[in-house]
């Protein structure tokens, strides 16, 4: 071949790859954002480095929020798993939707396919969705993520301590036991494979990432929601060899290390497929630590309790957001935020439909992009338990109403191995400032009855709307029932 022939050839080929790659930018530019939510069971407030985690390192994290938005006060829907899963896939507080507490293999009930979940919704406006992890809204096949909007499942259907092995790693025999089955791994609607020992849990954290990962490389010219929903740092810990003893705290560090390092995976694949820019990439948590496990449990970051308690420490959750295309960099918000705003939030961004029944989610992509002039959420209800209203937050202010809660405030466990819990109660209502007193230790509430007015004002609403078995209102006018099998 002649040189200048060569060139020309040289030239056109150039010119159309080019062609061909600005055309594949501009149209993933132009298409609606992708979405990502990183979900993990029970990491503290204070389990990352920006929050002061000691003992570990999070690099891939503390990148993430200082190239994108750290809230600092954001809040689960509940403080305990299907609680809290129910209200971040459905823009609901859980109770609304009749769903309590944690679902057991048990229970012949999950997730009402009347309700609305963040994958159905995006699906339809042509998003291609897959959720990796654990799934915990009802075991049943009606229940299970592919009817319930996801195309592709790769998980457990429940929590990972749901089965017949101990922390000694010994089989549990007995009548308590029989409702326990081995830990079902599931992908689409079908179990793969049993998980049958504590090393068959190293591997949860890899595999999930795996999967999304792939999800993301085969889906990334059309929209796409992942929702990865981590097993880990529920006990029993699990973690692979890439970070098995690489932390200087121990088992529960070496997990939030591949934790991280899953974080990392997943936004590797977003730049290697060129549409990070045009994700919203969010990282958060399912509830407070579980303290009483000790060296096997997170850190609430100096706030007060833990998970399944009302307290700032069970409910107040880490939330890191980037999306290059609309939020600034190295930004900290301190508004109010609750995982039930991410659904109303992503119908926003997608330009598609709210739920047809009554959601309690506010749109609060504003505060995404930094908007300073704009408070969507003015108040969070603390609810706990079948449907009991522990407490309501406005502004600045917090007040605890009458209730019994299991306390951590004595001798934790060790080694996988649980600490007990004791029974205190709140007898008057309590009032504390969240501005100056986060930890709760300081009950102001005979210097400001003003305040007491208004926050009873939010708690009597409530009591309508959702009802508060606390003062004997089982259900409220906006309560709809759980699915029954």
């Amino acid at each position: 071949m002649k040189p200048i022939h060569f060139i020309a050839l040289a030239t056109v080929l150039f010119t159309l790859i080019s062609c061909s790659q600005k055309t594949k930018e501009e149209v993933k530019k132009n298409q609606p954002p992708n979405f990502v939510i990183v979900f993990i069971d029970d990491m503290g407030y204070g389990d990352i480095g920006t929050q002061g985690a000691t003992g570990w390192t999070t690099p891939n994290l503390d990148k993430m929020a200082s190239e994108g938005m750290r809230f600092t006060n954001f809040y689960s829907a509940q403080p305990v798993c299907s609680a809290s899963r129910a209200g971040l896939l459905t823009g609901c507080y859980p109770n609304r939707i009749g769903i309590s507490g944690a679902l057991f293999p048990r229970d012949e009930k999950g997730i009402n396919p009347n309700e609305t979940t963040i994958a159905e919704m995006l699906k339809e406006k042509g998003y291609a969705t897959g959720i990796f992890g654990k799934w915990h809204l009802g075991h049943h096949k009606e229940f299970l993520p592919l009817q319930h909007g996801f195309d592709e499942y790769v998980g457990l259907p429940y929590s990972n301590d749901m089965w017949p092995i101990g922390v000694d790693g010994k089989r549990r025999e007995g009548e308590r036991w029989d409702n326990y089955p081995d830990l079902p791994l599931i992908e689409g609607n079908e179990t793969v494979e049993y998980i049958t020992t504590l090393a068959g849990q190293d591997k949860l954290t890899t595999l999930y990432t795996e999967k999304a990962v792939d999800f993301i490389n085969r889906n990334s010219d059309k929209p796409f929601f992942v929702y990865l929903p981590h097993s880990m740092g529920h006990i029993p810990l699990g973690v692979s060899d890439k970070f098995r003893g690489k932390s200087e705290q121990g088992f529960y560090g070496d997990v939030m290390m591949e934790i991280d390092w899953s974080v990392g995976e997943i936004e590797k694949a977003l730049n290697a497929n060129g549409i990070s820019e045009n994700t919203v990439f969010i990282f958060t948590t399912d509830n407070g630590p579980w303290l009483n496990f000790g060296n096997h449990g997170g850190s609430s970051g100096g706030l007060r309790e833990g998970k399944t308690t009302s307290w700032e420490g069970g409910q107040r959750v880490p939330f890191i957001i980037n999306w290059p295309a609309g939020t600034p960099a190295g930004t900290i918000n301190n508004k109010l935020g609750c995982a039930i705003d991410i659904l109303p939030s992503f119908a926003k961004l997608a330009e598609t439909t709210l739920p047809k029944l009554e959601i309690d989610g506010l749109d609060i992509t504003e505060l995404w992009k930094g908007n300073p002039d704009v408070r969507p959420r003015e108040d969070i209800l603390f609810y706990y338990g079948k449907n009991n209203l522990n407490g309501v937050r406005k502004g600045n202010w917090k007040l605890v109403l009458p209730h019994t809660w299991r306390s951590y405030n004595t001798k934790p466990g060790k080694d996988g191995y649980s600490g007990k819990r004791i029974k205190m109660t709140v007898e008057t209502p309590e009032l504390y400032n969240m501005m100056r007193d986060p930890g709760e230790q300081y009950n102001v509430i005979e210097y400001y009855p003003e305040k007491v007015k208004e926050l009873m004002k939010v708690v009597n609403e409530a009591r309508v709307e959702l009802g508060d078995l606390n003062v004997g209102i089982e259900k409220g006018a906006g309560t709809r029932e759980i699915g029954i099998k």
